[in-house]
């Protein structure tokens, strides 16, 4: 018998801190279990397959979409492909624990609206577009082309914000842990202090 939980939702563009809250609340928290997304963009030099994501080519992605073993997925950028495998929520779910999600803004709304009251969904906004380009730029990671399609992405899903249940501005990063922490609490009626 497949189990279900509560999921928690953590959505931003590129580069309003989303995968750093996500990473604390999961050292603080060991009822939460994190969902490795599938992705076909190449690995970055810090990330580990099947820890950051699962790693594949474009075809292996399409496959698995023609399997229908995607909860959700998108071509978030020409060829570059995401999306949360059914079978991870349910690893975490058998493990007996809620599941913290790090996706883009239309994979969080496909979730939330999966499902439902069983999710709350958080977008991580920065305290202004300059300083998430700015965060962007200092990366340092992709081309020049590749920053400029990824900037015109961050000003179209910053005009998600309102299509979620909670909104956390990450100005001050010591209190947007906090925030987030008792976020998570309250929704899972936790008393974790």
């Amino acid at each position: 018998m497949k189990s279900i939980g509560n999921v928690v939702i953590f959505t931003a563009p590129s580069g309003a801190g989303k995968t750093t809250i996500v990473q604390h609340l999961l050292k603080r928290y060991g009822r939460l279990g994190f969902s490795i997304s599938a992705t076909t963009r190449a690995k970055r030099p810090h990330e580990k397959e099947g820890v950051d994501y699962y790693f594949m080519n474009v075809q292996q992605f399409l496959e698995h979409i023609e399997l229908g073993d995607f909860l959700e997925w998108e071509e978030v950028y020409p060829g570059k492909y995401y999306g949360t495998f059914q079978s991870e929520v349910q690893r975490i779910w058998d493990d007996g624990k809620h599941i913290v999600f790090d996706v883009d803004v239309k994979g969080a709304t496909s979730i939330k609206q999966h499902y439902g009251e069983n999710a709350m969904a958080v977008f991580i906004k920065p305290p202004s577009l300059q300083v998430l380009i700015d965060r962007l730029k200092n990366r340092r990671t992709e081309t020049k082309k590749a920053l400029k399609q990824r900037i015109e992405r961050v000003k179209n899903e910053l005009t998600y914000e309102h299509r979620f249940d909670k909104i956390l501005v990450n100005d001050i990063l010591e209190v947007t842990l906090k925030e987030a922490e008792l976020l998570v609490e309250d929704f899972l009626n936790w008393n974790e202090s």
